[in-house]
């Protein structure tokens, strides 16, 4: 299956929970190209970006996992190459 390059947007407003979500991250780390966290302190939230470059099959995969995660809200954006 071809890759496809993808942005996950991740909103993390329990805290309790980053511990599940760093070790998502870390399992999918062959896929990830790279990653940004900017804790927003004055709403008590954290916003993540995560670039890919794997099978839609897998950033699929991952975001779903992520989804799952109380507290945690994710979004994808792919590229249309």
């Amino acid at each position: 299956m071809e890759n496809r390059i993808a942005l996950l947007s991740i909103i993390v407003e329990d805290r309790e929970n980053v511990d599940v979500l760093n070790a998502l991250l870390h399992e999918f780390s062959d896929d990830i190209i790279g990653r940004m966290g900017l804790p927003y302190k004055e709403k008590n939230i954290s916003l993540i970006s995560i670039a890919m470059d794997a099978p839609e099959d897998v950033i699929s995969n991952l975001s779903g996992k992520i989804g799952q995660i109380e507290g945690v809200t994710v979004k994808a954006a792919y590229s249309k190459h």
